[in-house]
């Protein structure tokens, strides 16, 4: 079942101004950023630093400047980082022309080449080993997940890693 959103009173008189002037500190920050969708997360991560923010007594309306600062000042730095991301990147299309280094006919036949030496040294190794090696390096699967599925400890992972890694390079390093 979907938990309804909750209008009553909050514990904190700052978050309950919050609640209260949600849709005032929305428009405060879609001023700045240019974009309501862009404004509603600035919102959402000036409540969430509000919500573990140690409480304030002071007047309602300090507590306001308070949550229009706070909300000012997230929004400015989602513009800037937003501004300094699009200065950065392209189009799609720009991306597509751009000349990769190497790539030859030679350069990709070496490049395959390798990744079979690889992968024939991966197959040479115990399963376990294998297994563990392909889901650090090539899943992201952290140690202490892999060694939970395994039935290992951690140390034994880490160790199976690194040997498999130790194995691959030693069958790089012959075929080449």
């Amino acid at each position: 079942m979907a938990e309804q959103l909750s209008t009553g009173k909050c514990d904190s008189p700052l978050l309950q101004a919050f609640v209260d002037n949600r849709s005032i500190l929305v428009k405060i920050a879609a001023r700045i950023t240019g974009c309501r969708s862009r404004a509603e997360d600035v919102v959402q991560d000036a409540f969430f630093r509000l919500s573990s923010a140690p409480q304030i007594t002071s007047s309602f309306k300090a507590q306001l400047s308070y949550l229009f600062q706070i909300v000012r000042n997230l929004a400015i730095d989602h513009y800037r980082k937003q501004s300094m991301e699009l200065k950065y990147s392209g189009s799609e299309e720009e991306g597509l022309n751009v000349v990769v280094q190497g790539a030859s006919p030679e350069a990709t036949h070496i490049n395959f080449a390798t990744l079979e030496h690889i992968a024939d040294a991966l197959n040479e190794l115990p399963q376990r080993t294998r297994y563990a090696f392909e889901m650090y390096r090539l899943h992201g699967v952290a140690q202490k997940d892999i060694a939970k599925e395994l039935g290992v400890s951690p140390t034994l992972v880490n160790f199976m890693i690194r040997d498999a890694m130790v194995h691959c390079r030693k069958v790089s390093n012959q075929r080449t």
